[in-house]
């Protein structure tokens, strides 16, 4: 994988190196709103216009950790729907091991690198954004995203290793995955122009690729799994049309085709939702087919206070609510991961 190119045309191509001093003349809010926007800032989260200086603060914000959970979750998910995972330290270890590849390393590379092809977009959406304010250089952004890659990329190998793989499977999916987020970000192909396109990628890596990882490390990867997880991506894919409705405004001036665009606000919120509930349900048709239907039943249960938030929140102000509706809703979707997983591993 080459130095990914910095597009033709983009405001901030001409900073120097070094960061530029941030500004610091915005006025100062209550000291317990400032720490809930510095927090909200540091996980990735939209709408705190806070700068930092510190440029350790700086990288991390530009991982965006919020964005790790649902990656460390679906190893954990794989290594349960393996039917081979033991509560002993030696596979703690390895499980914390393949969490830190999947979560902060490849998670943490496909966020940096996406804030670095999306400098433009950020400098509409959200100018307070490390890049697009000039809180650290161009050179120092792409040193990180080589430095995530290619030690996500080791571990992987590292975990092959430990698994005694013939074929390298982690890391074949490491480097896959990379390079899915890479075409996802960057030009020419920019799969995130696509809503169908680009937000299936985004849901399948969220939940299928960290699934898959776990599974090959404690037990085997095979083609039922596979077939199950890239299903349960199609809820991933509600999951990531979400994330869209903060970015209108500068996706209609760039020319994004994200689904809030093409469909207008009401439609997409509908399809969203409508994607993260139906595949649950088929989920849950494929566990009643081998006779775990106790665990269908659970998953059923837990999708109902999804579509209750989706009522409250979400299909009534997309735009003002989708932060609220996935803190609400989201963990009941994550806890039917687990429960799938369970009921694979128990049939095995």
């Amino acid at each position: 994988m080459s130095n990914p190119p910095a597009p033709e045309s983009n405001p901030i191509d001409t900073a120097p190196d070094k960061a530029q001093p941030t500004d610091n003349t915005r006025p100062p809010g209550k000291p317990e709103e400032n720490r809930s926007a510095k927090t909200r800032q540091m996980l990735g989260m939209k709408g705190a216009d806070v700068r930092e200086t510190s440029i350790w603060k700086i990288r991390l914000q530009l991982m965006k950790p919020i964005t790790w959970i649902p990656l460390i979750w679906g190893v954990v998910c794989g290594a349960a729907a393996s039917g081979n995972y033991e509560w002993k330290l030696e596979h703690l270890l390895i499980a914390a091991a393949c969490m830190l590849m999947s979560g902060p390393l490849l998670a943490g590379y496909t966020q940096t690198i996406n804030d670095f092809y999306d400098r433009d977009l950020d400098a509409i959406n959200e100018p307070y954004r490390p890049i697009p304010s000039g809180a650290i250089s161009v050179p120092q952004v792409v040193t990180q995203i080589w430095v995530l890659l290619l030690g996500g990329i080791g571990v992987a190998y590292a975990l092959d290793l430990w698994a005694g793989h013939e074929f390298p499977t982690i890391t074949a999916l490491a480097i896959g995955g990379s390079f899915l987020s890479y075409i996802y970000s960057a030009p020419p192909l920019k799969l995130k122009k696509n809503g169908w396109l680009g937000n299936y990628a985004l849901g399948s890596s969220y939940i299928a690729l960290p699934w898959w990882a776990g599974q090959a490390l404690f037990g085997e990867l095979n083609t039922t799994i596979i077939v199950v997880t890239l299903v349960y991506s199609m809820a991933g894919l509600g999951i990531a049309i979400v994330n869209d409705f903060k970015s209108v405004e500068g996706d209609e001036q760039l020319g994004l085709k994200s689904l809030p665009v093409m469909f207008g606000v009401t439609t997409a919120a509908w399809i969203c939702v409508l994607t993260i509930d139906l595949f649950q349900f088929a989920i849950a048709g494929y566990l009643m087919s081998i006779h775990q239907n106790l665990y269908a039943a659970i998953l059923i249960l837990l999708v109902i206070p999804q579509i209750t938030f989706q009522d409250m929140y979400f299909l009534r102000d997309p735009l003002e609510n989708d932060v609220k509706y996935q803190a609400s809703a989201q963990p009941f979707l994550v806890i039917g991961m687990l429960v799938t997983a369970l009921a694979i591993g128990h049939a095995v």
